[in-house]
């Protein structure tokens, strides 16, 4: 399952982790972590490209670590839009992605 893990202050969004696989097919063949990793993709560098320093982020054999460095209503509302997505996602794929 992947898990989603969002650390928030104060209701802006400080961090956000993604984390393991779907188990809905076969790696490379998964279309929910395909669908993440999209999602994912898309947001960060939307945002690198408004703003190479607004956030830094690393991916590993875990997954994808976002960290906010700093942030303005542009930053949030492209986030928020990602963890919409996601939220959309989980619905109809509850046993393969959870938004903590």
């Amino acid at each position: 399952m992947i898990k989603v893990v969002i650390k928030k202050e104060k209701d802006l969004y400080k961090e956000i982790s993604i984390l393991g696989h779907a188990m809905y097919a076969p790696l490379g063949k998964d279309i929910v972590c395909s669908a993440v990793s999209s999602i994912a993709t898309t947001t960060v560098n939307g945002l690198l490209s408004l703003d190479s320093k607004c956030l830094s982020y690393e991916v590993n054999d875990d997954g994808l670590k976002i960290v906010v460095l700093k942030t303005n209503e542009t930053v949030q509302i492209l986030l928020n839009n990602m963890v919409n997505l996601l939220k959309e996602l989980e619905k109809n794929y509850k046993e393969n992605i959870k938004v903590m």
